[in-house]
């Protein structure tokens, strides 16, 4: 069954601004969740705009400048520690919430990805699961929120070298998990998570082992 491609069906039965919203990252160990909200020029889409996780790299870079430049985008954040202290789908929340409360105009409806509407939105919010792949707004702003939040985690790989961020982004790898165990947490692992919880009680363990 070919893959749908994002258009403006649901935009249009909205009426309105709408704003597309979407996140990246609630699934790696280690750094921030981002979240963007894109309202898009209709009379100035970028070409080939689709949901990030179809696209190359190099596709994806090219349509997140376009994108900027053509569209009111904002974008929010929820730190590692917000994570931790909230639990990931909250934190994921309020960086939609703070990406809509970032744009230039106020919507008069937020399409936001997946089945959950974040509270104290600016405007009336609508869900819409696997939205990326149904709206162009969505799907803009799924672009938006992967190449943003990439680009932390190239940043941070330069500080923290060996987990590998730069290429899988925090997720948890082979080959991160391996470094977690060699080299320990750093300060931008989500202490909340499995496996850095376990290997946090594992040296607290050995820690402990080594006084006796």
């Amino acid at each position: 069954m070919p893959r749908p491609i994002p258009d403006l069906a649901h935009e249009d039965a909205l009426g309105g601004l709408i704003a597309g919203v979407d996140e990246a990252g609630r699934g790696p160990l280690a750094g921030p969740v981002c979240a963007a909200a894109v309202i898009l020029d209709r009379a100035n889409i970028p070409p080939g705009l689709n949901d990030s996780k179809v696209l190359s790299a190099a596709k994806r870079a090219a349509l997140f400048d376009l994108i900027n430049a053509q569209a009111d985008v904002a974008i929010g954040w929820a730190s590692v520690e917000e994570i931790d202290a909230l639990n990931i789908r909250e934190a994921s929340l309020l960086a939609m919430r703070r990406a809509v409360a970032g744009l230039a105009i106020c919507p008069d409806t937020a399409l936001i990805d997946g089945n959950a509407c974040p509270k104290g939105l600016p405007c009336p919010g609508v869900t819409l699961v696997k939205g990326d792949a149904k709206s162009l707004s969505i799907a803009a702003a799924s672009i938006i929120a992967k190449v943003a939040r990439d680009r932390v985690m190239a940043g941070l790989a330069k500080a923290h070298p060996g987990y590998g961020w730069e290429v899988n982004q925090g997720y948890p790898t082979a080959s991160h998990l391996a470094a977690l165990q060699d080299m320990g947490v750093t300060p931008h692992h989500r202490r909340s998570f499995r496996p850095v919880h376990n290997i946090l009680l594992s040296h607290d363990a050995q820690h402990i082992d080594s006084k006796k």
